[in-house]
């Protein structure tokens, strides 16, 4: 990830730019499809199959991916050998300034799905993703269920998961947040969340690119809870 677009990126957040695209982070790509398992974090659950709305607000689910522990005969452990088998793939890789991204990247999604800002989700999602994300934020609207989210602070993030698929990289984030939501319904009374206390979230997310690309961006393929 380039450090000059990735400041203009920074920039465009700040001036409230909407159209928000990080250098090797995140970028638009579809495939590598996972069933959903588990309710959404963020406001409004969905699954893959659309049932009736859960009642607790979620993180979009998918399978969740265990990190990679363990060392081989030759002391190099399955994770960091998978990041090498990228680092080969794509010369620009680098592990701090993805991870740096990726933090950035989080709170943008996670804070714009709250909001129901399809417009700023769709680029840094994969299609399968993006579709989960809007079908929970469908039924939100047609609930008419007010969400009134802040993103507290990141906890905690690092590098659980890497892979190569073909000439696909993917990259396992496990971050941990604070945050505060809450749901209203068109009276104005609390009908999911809490209002008064934050909530710890973990929450475990892939990023794919196709190495092959001249396209540097990644895009969210996966989310799971932790």
């Amino acid at each position: 990830m380039g450090s000059e677009l990735f400041d203009i990126i920074l920039l465009g957040l700040l001036a409230g730019f909407i159209a928000f695209r990080l250098y090797s982070v995140l970028g638009r790509r579809t495939g590598h499809e996972r069933t959903r398992e588990e309710q959404l974090r963020m406001p409004d659950g969905a699954e893959t199959n659309p049932k009736p709305a859960p009642s607790k607000d979620n993180v979009v689910a998918l399978p969740e991916r265990p990190a990679q522990s363990g060392t081989s005969s030759s002391g190099v452990t399955p994770l960091a050998r998978a990041l090498m088998d990228i680092k080969l793939a794509d010369r620009s890789f680098d592990g701090e300034r993805f991870l740096s991204g990726a933090r950035a990247a989080y709170e943008t999604i996670v804070t714009s799905f709250a909001r129901g800002e399809r417009d700023t989700l769709h680029p840094l999602l994969s299609e399968d993703v993006f579709e989960t994300f809007d079908r929970a934020i469908k039924s939100r609207e047609a609930r008419n269920v007010r969400v009134d989210f802040t993103f507290l602070k990141l906890k905690g993030s690092r590098i659980s998961g890497a892979d190569m698929k073909g000439r696909t990289a993917e990259v396992t984030v496990t971050f941990e947040s604070e945050v505060m939501m809450a749901g209203y319904d068109p009276s104005g009374a609390l009908v999911e969340g809490d209002a008064t206390t934050p909530h710890n979230v973990t929450d475990i997310w892939t990023f794919a690119r196709d190495t092959g690309s001249r396209d540097p961006n990644w895009a969210l393929v996966a989310t799971a809870s932790g």
